[in-house]
C-alpha cells in the first residue's frame, strides 16, 4: 500500500497544483510555520539583545502562541445584535432616537433664535458622508529624515547602564563640589564654615538638576 508522500509523488505537478490537499504547519498551524529570517524585511538586522559585559545575542524565536489552529467564531469578535432583525421593537426604538435628536435640535436652534446666537445648522446626510470620507481617507506617512542614524546597541543590561550613568555622576558632582568649594574661598577669603558647606552644597544640586 502506498503512503501519502508515494501518492503525491506520483501525481502529476500541475494536477497537484490544482488539488485541494492542503498540508498543515507544525504545531497544529493552519498554515506552514515560517522562520523569523523569512518573514524580515530585506535590509533589516535581526533584533538583538544585552547579554552584559558590552556584548549582545540574537534574539530567539517568537513564543507560539496558545490558540494556534483555533478559528474564533465571529460572535468573539464582534458584538452581536441583542434584538431581532426588522422586528417591531426595533423599528421604535430607532424612530424614537430619530425623533429625541430632531426635537433636541429644534430646541437648540430655538434658543439660538431668542438669545440672537448663530443657528447652527443641522447636518445632513451629504455633509456627513464627506465628512466620513475624510476621516476614512489613508493619512499621509511621517517622512524619517534621511540623515536619521539608529542608535547602536551597547550591549550592556539596563542594571549596568544605570551602574555606569550613576558612577559618572557621583564624579561630576565631586568636580562642581570642588569648583563651588574653590569659588566661596576666593569669595570670601576663608574655608567655608557649615553655613557656608549649605550654600556650596545647594550650588551643587542646582548645577546638577540643570
Amino acid at each position: 500500500m502506498k503512503t501519502l508522500r508515494e501518492f503525491l509523488e506520483a501525481y502529476d505537478p500541475e494536477i497537484q497544483g490544482r488539488s485541494q490537499i492542503k498540508q498543515t504547519g507544525e504545531g497544529g498551524r493552519k498554515e506552514p510555520k515560517r522562520d523569523t529570517a523569512s518573514r524580515r524585511k530585506p535590509g533589516v538586522k535581526p533584533r538583538v539583545k544585552a547579554v552584559g559585559g558590552g556584548k549582545t545575542a540574537p534574539v530567539g524565536e517568537y513564543k507560539d502562541r496558545k490558540d494556534i489552529g483555533s478559528t474564533k467564531a465571529r460572535s468573539e469578535r464582534e458584538q452581536q445584535p441583542t434584538k431581532e432583525r426588522g422586528s417591531a421593537e426595533v423599528k421604535q426604538s430607532y424612530a424614537d432616537k430619530v425623533k429625541a435628536e430632531r426635537r433636541k435640535a429644534a430646541q437648540a436652534r430655538i434658543a439660538a433664535k431668542k438669545s440672537g446666537g448663530e443657528v447652527k445648522k443641522t447636518e445632513t446626510k451629504k455633509n456627513t458622508d464627506k465628512e466620513a470620507s475624510q476621516l476614512l481617507k489613508k493619512k499621509e506617512t511621517k517622512k524619517v529624515n534621511p540623515n536619521y542614524k539608529p542608535r547602536e546597541a551597547s550591549g550592556y543590561t539596563r542594571q549596568e547602564r544605570m551602574k555606569i550613568t550613576r558612577a559618572g555622576e557621583r564624579e561630576l558632582k565631586k568636580d562642581f563640589k570642588q569648583q563651588e568649594t574653590d569659588r566661596y574661598k576666593k569669595e570670601t577669603g576663608k574655608n567655608p564654615d557649615a553655613k557656608g558647606r549649605t550654600k556650596i552644597v545647594a550650588r551643587v544640586h542646582k548645577r546638577m538638576s540643570s
